[in-house]
């Protein structure tokens, strides 16, 4: 079985969410979502970047549920997210997240790795390889002590906004149709945030960035441009899609895009209902890598955090999704590139081993 390393999953959401049932998510006796140990293990899951996210808080928020659902099913549409969460408020919510995730280390079924070396060894011992990943520093002031407290707690990949604006830059909204460019570019805490996670070695997701932003993550940063789960906007006309432009600076960095299995972001008319087959999967890829190459493109599922496709469901799917890149054409050499190695071989070029 070929081995999937991941770009993003919000697994630590859905125990955050369910308090108490730790064991019994990660034991696979509890049933629902996309991920627990016994399907990643039929699955073929070797690690991937396991997100710390902040919900917005009730009621100012608009909730990842029901009416937010009802209004991706019938595109056209345009969902505004509140304002930034400060700091203080965001640091309890992080911690708890983080702790589930030193606590399934403590199983000693998943390694928290903070380098390829450590990701391979855990792949080659059958443990879990998880990065911790911040998606939105809100749990970071802009002074950046907690930036260094982080990173002593292993975070190794950081995305400075999810689709609420922070201290540091502004997301893109959720809209369809449209296009990244929604708003100003990064704060000047944002740019200090970029160079210190150079010096640092965090990688830097410029998913939910919105197209200032990027531009001037581009401009600043000396690692590769990584987009951990989005997909082409070419053929999915959504602010949380790359543009051809953006493709081209990802590539020309030597960077990385994790296609993002969430149906909202695959469907060409923007829909989140699920879909037969796998046509929209085949279409963004193919044009990933017509515009990034082989070398740059890799899954970035959104396991537990969006709408997944009919014939995949779960992390258990997988194999049926690597089996329907084989009758597309797509070699074995390739597969695996674009199943594990692409990522691998871009955390090299930005962590070192």
């Amino acid at each position: 079985m070929i081995p999937v390393f991941d770009g993003h999953n919000d697994f630590l959401l859905r125990l955050y969410n369910l308090p108490g049932h730790r064991t019994e998510i990660w034991e696979g006796r509890a049933g629902g979502g996309h991920l627990d140990l016994p399907r990643m293990r039929a699955g073929g899951f070797a690690g991937g970047f396991f997100a710390i996210y902040i919900p917005s808080p009730a009621p100012t928020g608009l909730a990842l549920g029901p009416a937010l659902d009802r209004a991706m099913d019938a595109p056209p549409f345009d969902l505004p997210f509140p304002g930034g969460i400060p700091a203080p408020e965001a640091q309890p919510v992080a911690l708890a997240m983080a702790g589930h995730l030193m606590a399934l280390e403590r199983t000693g079924t998943l390694s928290i790795c903070k380098s390829v070396t450590d990701i391979r060894g855990a792949m080659s011992a059958g443990r879990i390889a998880a990065i911790l990943h911040m998606e939105g520093a809100e749990p970071i002031g802009e002074d950046l002590d907690t930036l260094h407290v982080w990173h002593a707690a292993g975070l190794r990949s950081l995305g400075p906004v999810w689709s609420r604006p922070t201290v540091f830059g502004h997301g893109v909204p959720f809209r369809y149709p449209g296009d990244p460019d929604t708003g100003p570019g990064l704060t000047s805490a944002g740019k200090r945030l970029v160079r210190e996670c150079n010096r640092l070695k965090i990688m830097i997701d410029l998913s939910h960035l919105n197209e200032k932003g990027f531009d001037d993550v581009a401009a600043l940063s000396d690692a590769p441009l990584v987009a951990t789960h989005s997909n082409a906007h070419h053929v999915t006309p959504s602010t949380r899609n790359l543009t051809d432009r953006q493709l081209a600076a990802i590539r020309d960095s030597g960077g990385m895009v994790g296609l993002n299995f969430a149906t909202v972001f695959l469907n060409p008319d923007g829909r989140r209902m699920p879909f037969k087959g796998w046509e929209p999967i085949l279409r963004h890829l193919d044009h990933l890598i017509a515009h990034l190459g082989e070398d740059h493109v890799g899954f970035g599922s959104d396991f537990d955090g969006a709408e997944m496709p009919a014939d995949l469901g779960d992390v258990a799917g997988l194999p049926r999704l690597l089996a329907a890149l084989a009758d597309h054409g797509f070699d074995a050499d390739l597969i695996r590139k674009i199943a594990c190695d692409n990522w691998l071989a871009l955390l090299e070029r930005t962590w070192g081993a």
